[in-house]
């Protein structure tokens, strides 16, 4: 187990992530602030889905998704239809507009981490990208081990499980 000063190496080194962060939202369109950026990837990457399942892949209280969807929607990045499952539900779908707005939100942010990265070689570019996919995983464990139900409740509850995005 790594020793105390190293945790708290690495608590400073991600407080000054953040700085890379907002480098990185900077250079999104001006019209898609980093929430909605958020909403369209998550929609690119999983698919249709409801804002419920949206609100718990972002880990964020529902009514801050819904102003995110409700920005998203308005820029017509995004349909919102019945639910056939359950109408008073809605199922999010990207439109051709949004998966437009994805690739060139990807290729913005990819062309500037080969700006930022281009004096790292790919062993070292491969093995951050393995680190940091290690350390969002062990996040995972955790939002999972807290939903975990009591030890006399049964197995079949109606806990949700984790997502990983």
């Amino acid at each position: 187990m790594a020793e105390q000063a190293q945790y708290e190496e690495l608590v400073r080194q991600f407080s000054a992530f953040g700085a890379v962060k907002r480098e990185m939202a900077r250079i999104l369109p001006s019209d898609c602030p980093s929430g909605s950026a958020a909403v369209l990837t998550l929609l690119s990457r999983h698919g249709d889905m409801r804002i419920s399942k949206l609100a718990e892949l972002l880990a964020v209280d529902m009514s801050v998704t819904s102003r995110h969807v409700a920005h998203v929607a308005e820029r017509g990045w995004i349909e919102r239809s019945p639910d056939p499952a359950d109408k008073r539900s809605r199922i999010l779908r990207l439109t051709p507009a949004g998966e437009d707005r994805v690739r060139e939100m990807s290729r913005r942010t990819t062309q500037l981490l080969a700006e930022r990265l281009s004096d790292w070689n790919d062993e070292d570019v491969a093995q951050l990208t393995r680190l940091m996919t290690r350390l969002r995983a062990s996040f995972d464990d955790c939002r999972s081990a807290h939903r975990a139900p009591p030890p006399d409740q049964p197995e079949h509850s109606t806990r949700t499980p984790a997502i990983t995005q």
